[in-house]
């Protein structure tokens, strides 16, 4: 729960002035680690170092506070982290920072949630957490290298479209010319799948986001990107069976949620626009922004969309878009069901978006293409400015 705080720190907007804002990303990043060595429901002494810091700096924050309740070992923290969402926990946090459906553990499935993604690679310890920017950036300096930025929105599309692959799917990779200035990256972005997705000798991937899918206990199937779970049970897209089986390989966590996840988002929203008789154009100038909107008037918008669940952390990113290639217009924008998940999105948005960004407005995708529409009607000049925080309604 979130406890009295300062009040010129929340008129600054300064989470680090809250005590237990860093231990947050040192759960997040004990739970990253626990997962990466196996189940989360069965481990060995000793205690990875990431993970007993964790539980020992806890259990302090809950003596200091007076709380009876104490988890007095990793098995008990970790029933916190997938039994208590985080605004319950008795820790000294802004009082915007968290809602009832933010854990750090996936209560179904019991894996790190793309909230616990979030603060581990927003975390300053968290080195292995810039992986995915690190292939991004090689990506492009080896496209620049071959004065190729087809070869770049190739493996971008490769990366949103395509993360798992089949042994022979992998092997036609390897022939796509587009995609040779790349070539040497792919083997770091895919890996074998675990058993853990196996069932019945196969696997399946989510109809949405076609990643894939985890079998539970009781028979359904769970989609690891919480918007798609809130558009309900996941429909079944491949089924991977015999001859698919070995050799199959899906991107590693790091890509799969912070590339494919949002690129899911931009390429569903170049459809949105397209419809309209728009010119959009993804990832121009080697991704300096994901899509460059053309009206028939010659007016351009630039737009990034940020698939994060939270927009305290996502606010605290901003920054003004990249200038180039050149436009009239520029805004970040957040999938619809992203921004009803978390009361009053928007506002969080804005209230830690620091003042080098305070220009950048924040739009939810319905409200984005009404205001496109709109445009294409004839209307008078809409523009890309904050609205009222109507917590992602379409009017937002």
């Amino acid at each position: 729960m979130a406890t009295a705080f300062d009040a010129h720190a929340a008129q600054r907007g300064d989470w680090l002035d809250f005590p237990d804002v860093r231990l947050v990303r040192t759960l997040a990043g004990a739970v990253i680690q626990l997962a990466d060595l196996g189940s989360l429901s069965s481990f060995k002494l000793p205690y990875p170092a990431e993970a007993q810091r964790a539980l020992d700096r806890t259990v302090l924050a809950c003596l200091l506070r007076g709380v009876e309740e104490i988890p007095k070992s990793l098995p008990e923290l970790l029933f916190w982290c997938h039994s208590r969402p985080l605004e319950d926990w008795p820790l000294d946090l802004p009082p915007d920072a968290f809602g009832p459906d933010d854990y750090l553990v996936d209560p179904e499935a019991r894996v790190p949630t793309q909230l616990c993604h979030e603060w581990w690679i927003r975390g300053k310890d968290a080195g292995a957490a810039q992986f995915d920017r690190e292939v991004i950036h090689t990506a492009m300096r080896l496209c620049r290298k071959a004065s190729s930025p087809e070869s770049y929105v190739a493996f971008r599309r490769l990366l949103v479209e395509r993360p798992v692959l089949t042994g022979v799917e992998r092997f036609e990779t390897e022939t796509d010319l587009s995609l040779a200035p790349v070539q040497e990256l792919l083997d770091q972005c895919y890996a074998p799948v675990p058993a853990s997705y196996e069932f019945q000798g196969g696997y399946v991937t989510c109809g949405r986001c076609l990643t894939l899918l985890t079998p539970l206990a009781d028979g359904a199937w769970w989609c690891e990107r919480d918007r798609c779970r809130r558009r309900g049970a996941p429909p079944h897209g491949r089924t991977l069976t015999g001859a698919d089986v070995p050799g199959l390989l899906q991107l590693v966590r790091p890509l799969r949620q912070f590339v494919t996840g949002p690129g899911r988002a931009e390429v569903e929203l170049e459809a949105r626009l397209r419809t309209l008789g728009l010119e959009v154009q993804l990832w121009p100038g080697f991704d300096a922004y994901d899509l460059r909107v053309t009206f028939p008037d010659e007016h351009i918008w630039a737009i990034d969309v940020k698939d994060w669940k939270h927009p305290g952390l996502l606010g605290r990113s901003a920054k003004p878009v990249r200038p180039e290639p050149p436009y009239d217009e520029a805004c970040w924008v957040v999938p619809r069901e992203q921004a009803e998940a978390h009361r009053d999105y928007l506002g969080t948005y804005r209230r830690n978006r620091p003042a080098s960004a305070a220009g950048l407005p924040l739009l939810t995708d319905d409200r984005l293409v009404a205001l496109a529409t709109a445009r294409t009607r004839g209307a008078d000049g809409p523009h890309l400015t904050d609205s009222a925080p109507t917590n992602g309604s379409p009017s937002a």
